[in-house]
């Protein structure tokens, strides 16, 4: 996780297109453009406009030319909670019973979605030795019957290493909310944008049997909870949680959350894309609780390589960036119970 500290690894500029000097440990504007490159891949962080992540069809691999298919990797939704079965569903409160969300009960704690509506976040940047790395934040603005109170924090770091054909990511929130059952929803690695199967040979989860589907399984629609949904608590915890996508270039690109208890459902279906929501969480929250999780996300060339990667990292439910903001020298690995206790 050492190296060499070279900032030309990571570029950052104005939304005017002018650049700006990179100073590690600063926070710039809002909509600040930041964008990777490394000796394996480029990236483009996701600041502005459709927001989180890494910017759909920027994620290249060098080797390959492969880019993702999506809208985005590592993308943010919103806090959601089980609704009670049987009551009706209030005006502008999530809907389900549909092709879309299936018949799975859910209602939205804190709002609005990240990706689509907040629509500007301001990067906070560091050059280490042989990474760089970008965190974000943002506190929900809105607050769903019953709760009353707004204002739970999402913060997001991404962490781009010298050598490797991935990156590393993680997702925590800090709640202000009671809930007996609080998730937060992602995109993981992220939907896949298709016409006919033409663009992707095969898609993997290691929590299906056979965990390889071939594309043809995706040429109609189908809601999440009708094949392939994995639902924390309906059979044994999977030893990996690994989805992942093989590319019409040949590399698979692989969303892997590291420690596989920290997933309470995960979707993989067709509604005009292949789309692959999974949800971090399902534990009873008080205010002032923290939870998350981590993942490596990249290209690999077989399933072999997706698992010894995981195995390399396997356990782990947050990074820790260690060092100076302005010199950090290294980052780690955190189990779930110290994501709680992480001191800024």
């Amino acid at each position: 996780m050492t190296g060499r500290r070279d900032e030309s690894m990571l570029r950052v500029s104005a939304p005017s297109g002018e650049e700006l000097p990179v100073v590690s440990g600063q926070t710039y504007p809002p909509e600040t453009r930041v964008t990777i490159e490394t000796d394996r891949f480029r990236a483009e962080v996701a600041t502005s406009g459709y927001v989180s992540g890494v910017v759909g069809g920027s994620f290249e691999d060098k080797k390959t030319g492969a880019k993702d298919l999506g809208f985005g990797l590592d993308v943010v939704d919103f806090l959601l909670e089980p609704a009670p079965e049987g009551e009706s569903v209030p005006e502008g409160q999530y809907d389900f019973g549909n092709l879309v969300h299936g018949d799975i009960p859910k209602r939205y704690v804190e709002g609005p979605q990240i990706c689509t509506q907040v629509k500007r976040l301001a990067p906070q940047v560091f050059v280490g030795e042989g990474f760089v790395a970008v965190r974000m934040r943002h506190a929900w603005t809105d607050a769903y019957a019953p709760h009353e109170q707004a204002g739970s924090v999402w913060e997001q770091t991404l962490i781009f290493p010298e050598g490797e054909r991935f990156f590393l990511a993680a997702d925590r929130v800090t709640t202000v909310s009671a809930s007996s059952d609080l998730f937060l929803r992602i995109d993981l690695p992220g939907h896949l944008k298709h016409t006919n199967g033409s663009e992707f040979k095969q898609i993997y989860l290691s929590y299906e049997d056979p965990a390889t589907i071939p594309s043809e399984e995706f040429l109609g629609d189908f809601p999440p909870d009708a094949r392939f949904l994995y639902q924390k608590g309906a059979g044994a915890v999977p030893d990996r949680m690994i989805r992942a996508y093989q590319h019409a270039k040949g590399p698979w690109l692989a969303g892997m959350t590291l420690n596989p208890g920290d997933v309470s459902e995960a979707w993989c279906h067709q509604r005009g894309y292949v789309c692959m929501i999974q949800e971090i969480g399902g534990r009873a929250t008080r205010p002032g609780d923290s939870f998350g999780a981590a993942y490596v996300i990249g290209w690999f060339d077989s399933v072999g390589e997706m698992n010894a990667v995981y195995d390399r990292y396997r356990g782990v439910s947050g990074w820790m960036i260690e060092g100076r903001p302005n010199r950090p020298a290294r980052y780690r690995g955190l189990a779930a119970g110290a994501v709680s206790r992480i001191k800024e």
